[in-house]
């Protein structure tokens, strides 16, 4: 699957905002403004100026909308997820060239709140998933201790955990472990 780098950029924000989320034994880490801040430079979202808490609770009303979305039962539901989210963000497509990146595509509006912002922005690069035909590679993770989010963008279409040297490498291991008790407790017996 081919994906220009402003999708990926957006998809990676829409994963990386799905993953502030609580979840199991993981606390929620975006709690606060400056937590919002944080997400927002890590994420190199441009034109974001001064964040409030309104952004704060905007922002978090756009990550259960995303949420929604990777969790849709089929895929009618998941578009009309997205044309709605992308609707309210009030989309005004521009042709763009800022921070030394060559020419791109921005989806929200010039002075946009930082929600609209992530609602345009990666509402189309989802919408983009959705039209392709790959729905079904927005994916949690099969690791059931973690449950992350991730966008599977391997050729076969394989990966089943939010990170092989974490999640998959720990449940190999334990499998790989399983397996060696159980053969000893076979040896043991015969």
């Amino acid at each position: 699957m081919q994906i220009n780098h402003d999708t990926r950029c957006a998809l990676d924000d829409v994963v990386d905002l799905l993953n502030t989320a609580a979840d199991g034994d993981r606390p929620d880490l975006l709690v606060s403004v400056t937590h919002l801040r944080a997400y927002v430079e890590r994420n190199s979202l441009s034109d974001v100026g001064t964040l409030t808490d309104a952004d704060l609770d905007a922002v978090r009303s756009v990550r259960e909308r995303f949420t929604e979305v990777f969790g849709a039962s089929d895929v009618r539901t998941a578009a009309e997820l997205v044309n709605a989210l992308v609707a309210e963000a009030g989309t005004t497509p521009q042709l763009t060239d800022h921070d030394g990146y060559d020419w791109h595509v921005h989806y929200f509006a010039p002075g946009a709140s930082v929600a609209h912002h992530l609602a345009a922005d990666g509402g189309m690069a989802l919408a983009f998933i959705i039209v392709s035909g790959e729905r079904d590679r927005l994916r949690r993770c099969a690791a059931p201790d973690c449950r992350r989010a991730f966008v599977d963008l391997s050729r076969n279409r394989s990966r089943r955990y939010c990170d092989s040297r974490t999640c998959g490498n720990r449940l190999h291991v334990a499998a790989y472990r399983a397996r060696q008790r159980e053969s000893a407790e076979e040896t043991a017996q015969g």
